[in-house]
């Protein structure tokens, strides 16, 4: 059978582990695809390091126009990144009658309406396992192998960056600065590490695999997005003290109301398989009606763990790109004309539980009055402990956390709180997932 020809746009990190991975298991790969996975032409705008990957296995060029426009090629496999260049160039390969795969999460987030648009009108498949926690399958399992469920929630740990500076702060007690030095030094963060540690990328993942879990259309501006940069290893150890571990988490849930889209730091119960997850390993447990819950855990990124999921991708397009549109499965795993248009809640209307922690003067009736402005918020307790005052202060710090409520209610009492002259500091909260539900 004629073997299909790919062109690769961008020869990075993802790239060149893409090129590796079919050269080294092309044999194996062609046995599952029925046919042989060749890569026909490679753009990137440093030829020499190609020519020093590549030698004379494929065509080279540093112009990438000249693979989405090429007649011999099946495939572009899109490893650009970014939301300018690459969205021209996956448009125009579209726009030629060429399948597409890409591991871009941030296009996806917030173009993929208008690009799996194209893609349906012109009659041809974009693929984007790679674009969500790198090598492990979740978009797979959620568009396919989860078909029999009604999806209640998902909750992931999608960012490694992030993940490994919890870890570190817990296991060795350091600040927040120290160890996202030392995850830059490791190559684990980037020199502007803001869509890490700010919590955008994982908000970008958790946005696709909403879409997918409910059947709803890319949504990312409606996605709260919140980081990991005002966590203090102190928080961290008193979270571990009550029992829970603290994880930068995407959420996304269907509740009467609607659907919850967010990513914020929370804290997890301690026996939860998920809080146990640490390093630079990512994680996601999905909850469906039929199964129940489901764990997908591997690496989150990598040059051959994220090559994995591209082929992966590869594969299918082979296999199905003879098959009538019709009868392949839906990108967005509903079929197009079918998708929901259930509202997104927004963060004011989420029910969770909450961690707060405050600093206040250690004399009598402080306790007294902030339980009253939690009791008028309709808040009640469901744990506290109180750190002695340190050297002659006369400030304690309280830590408490609530059953569930409303985020408007939370807000307000925050509020109530903070407005206490015995309140010498912002009240930092820190949401609650039991994950058990």
């Amino acid at each position: 059978m004629k073997p299909i020809h790919i062109g690769i746009l961008g020869l990075g990190t993802v790239g060149g582990g893409t090129f590796t991975v079919l050269k080294r298991n092309g044999e194996e790969i062609a046995r599952r695809a029925g046919r042989k996975i060749v890569v026909k032409m490679v753009a990137d705008k440093d030829l020499k390091k190609v020519r020093e990957l590549v030698g004379n296995d494929a065509i080279i060029t540093d112009n990438a126009h000249e693979v989405t426009c090429n007649p011999d090629i099946d495939i572009v496999v899109e490893l650009i990144g970014g939301q300018t260049i690459a969205k021209e160039l996956i448009l125009e390969a579209i726009a030629h009658g060429k399948h597409v795969v890409t591991a871009n999460k941030a296009l996806l987030a917030n173009h993929g309406t208008e690009i799996f648009a194209a893609a349906r009108a012109k009659g041809v498949i974009v693929a984007f396992e790679a674009a969500v926690a790198g090598g492990i399958p979740i978009i797979k399992a959620l568009r396919e192998g989860l078909t029999a469920n009604r999806i209640t929630w998902i909750a992931g740990i999608i960012n490694g960056t992030a993940n490994f500076i919890l870890s570190e702060m817990r296991e060795k007690g350091l600040a927040f600065n120290e160890v996202l030095a030392q995850a830059q030094k490791l190559g684990y963060a980037e020199a502007d590490p803001t869509y890490d540690i700010e919590g955008i990328d994982a908000a970008h993942k958790i946005t696709l695999m909403s879409a997918i879990a409910f059947g709803i259309p890319v949504q990312f501006d409606k996605v709260y997005t919140e980081g990991i940069t005002k966590l203090t290893s102190e928080d961290i150890q008193y979270a571990e003290e009550l029992g829970y571990r603290i994880k930068l988490l995407g959420i996304t849930k269907r509740t009467e109301k609607g659907i919850e889209l967010r990513v914020h730091p929370t804290l997890i119960p301690i026996k939860r398989l998920i809080a146990n997850v640490e390093g630079v390993m990512n994680a996601v447990v999905v909850k469906g009606d039929a199964v129940g819950a489901t764990l997908y855990y591997g690496a989150g990124a990598g040059a051959e763990p994220t090559a994995s999921s591209v082929i992966a991708d590869l594969v299918d397009v082979a296999r199905m790109q003879t098959a009538d549109p019709m009868h392949r499965v839906p990108t967005l795993s509903f079929q197009p004309d079918l998708l929901s248009d259930t509202p997104m809640l927004s963060m004011d209307d989420v029910e969770t539980s909450y961690y707060l922690r405050m600093q206040v003067v250690d004399k009598p009736g402080v306790m007294a009055e902030i339980t009253r402005i939690l009791a008028d918020n309709h808040i009640s307790i469901s744990a506290m402990i109180q750190k002695e005052a340190s050297d002659d202060s006369d400030k304690v710090s309280i830590i408490m956390l609530t059953h569930t409520t409303l985020e408007r209610s939370i807000n307000a009492a925050i509020k109530g709180i903070e407005s206490l002259p015995v309140v010498t500091n912002q009240v930092f909260r820190i949401r609650i997932e039991e994950l058990n539900k």
